[in-house]
This record gives C-alpha cells, structure tokens and sequence, in this order.
C-alpha cells in the first residue's frame, strides 16, 4: 500500500513549501492539488516523479469528488492531508460580491470538512491532518470579516476532530500563522505601504506545523508574536480589540 501526503492550495507559497518540506519524508506519492496547470507542473518539474498533479477547484463538488474517486481507486495510506487552499480578501463587506462570499465559504469551510471525512478511512495510526487556520480565528476581525469566521470554524473544527479521533492514532492540527511573508501579501494598499507586524518566513511557519503535528498538538502557533496576541485576546473585551485591530487597518481600506 503506497503512503502519500494530501496537500490543497499546493502552488501557494504555505502550500509550495509544504510540498518542498514533506517531500523530504517516507512518502511514496505527494497528491498536490491546485487549480493553476502551470504551477502545478513546476512542483513536479522541481520535486520529480513523487509528485501526483491534481487539478481541481475545491470549491466546486466536483473537485472534491475528483480526490474521492481518486482514493476509492487506488486506496493508499494518507500519511497527511494538509489543508491549506483558502480565499482572503481585505476589504469592507459591502464590497464582496454574492460570488466571492460563496466561494470563500466553500474553499475556507466545507472543503476541508470534506476532504477530512472523505481521508480519515484511509489513516492509520501517526496520520496527521493539518488544517491551515490563521491567528484571525483568535478574534473577530473587521474588515476581514469573513475570512476571520471562517478560520474561526476551521480551528474549532479542527480541535474538536482531534478529541473524537482519540484512541485512531491520527492527529489534527490547527495551524494558526500570523502575517506570513508570501507574495500574496500586497506590498501597498490604497496608496499606502502596508506594515505586517510579527511577519514570519513561510519555512519557519511550516516546519513549525509539522513539528507540531508529530508532537501531537492540536494547535500550532509559530511565533511568540502570535502567542502574546493569542494570550492577550483571551483577557481583553473583544469590542477592544475590534477597535486596535480597526485602527491598524483602516487606513488602507476603501469603503
């Protein structure tokens, strides 16, 4: 039985570097999922024959049932499934189309409860699911409204899973980055050079993770920037912290 690694929004710069890094364990096939061709073909140009390309819109159903019928084929051991495929926008809610809600509600939510449900038949004892949440689920977060909430479901999802899956042997993280140096990050936003306090490479974020996952931690937080915020909301009144959060970044929103 061949032992492969599940890893969505592969052609990311979280997900690149989580092919790059777990490329380098006892793995027979790496499943790189992205919707990106072209990008999914440098992964295999790069990391060679390991890599299995896997084109598909998660959130579509039938990008979903394309990995299911994978599994159902060939029945391997998930070593991992990482989720990382998600969407992100800053901006005011009034300016997110129907469209846009929709579908970050489907990448950042239903997909990776899918594709946990649809992997865990196929783990065995020491699998580990990573589901890649974002320090945003501490606190609400205006502004990135929903993309906070929808990692605030993916953190508690995924920390309840651990509990029911006690006993399996199989171990699900949240992982929890804060602002994490990638070239999705804007570089200026309303005319604005923006400031990431507590940045983190994307190596450092992801090995972290991994670290955390063997340890059997169903959090991973990789930075003690992260750490005080994730103490200091606990203590705080949320309308607060609304409010510092705001302060920081209105100035580069448009209304």
């Amino acid at each position: 039985m061949k032992r492969i690694a599940i890893i969505t929004g592969a052609t990311g710069g979280i997900g690149r570097e989580f092919v790059r890094q777990v490329s380098g364990y006892e793995l027979d096939e790496i499943w790189a999922i992205g919707r990106n061709e072209v990008k999914l073909k440098e992964l295999s140009d790069t990391y060679g024959e390991k890599i299995v390309l896997v084109t598909a819109d998660l959130s579509e159903i039938s990008g979903i049932e394309k990995v299911e019928r994978m599994l159902a084929e060939q029945k391997p051991e998930v070593r991992f499934l990482i989720n990382n495929a998600g969407v992100a926008k800053m901006a005011a809610c009034q300016t997110f189309s129907q469209e846009e809600m929709i579908r970050t509600i489907d990448v950042n939510c239903k997909a990776p409860v899918l594709l946990c449900n649809l992997c865990i038949p196929y783990m065995k004892q020491g699998s580990n699911i990573l589901n890649i949440a974002s320090a945003s689920a501490f606190q609400p977060n205006p502004y990135i409204n929903l993309y906070a909430a929808s990692k605030a479901f993916e953190r508690n999802y995924s920390r309840a899973l651990n509990v029911e899956l006690e006993g399996t042997g199989i171990t699900v993280t949240a992982v929890c980055p804060g602002w994490v140096d990638t070239e999705l990050l804007p570089k200026e936003l309303n005319g604005k050079r923006v400031k990431y306090p507590g940045i983190v490479t994307v190596e450092k974020v992801v090995r972290t993770a991994l670290k955390d996952a063997e340890k059997k931690r169903d959090m991973s937080v990789c930075s003690l920037f992260v750490k005080c915020q994730h103490m200091n909301v606990k203590f705080m009144p949320q309308r607060l912290v609304m409010k510092i959060w705001t302060g920081a970044i209105k100035k580069y929103i448009r209304e």
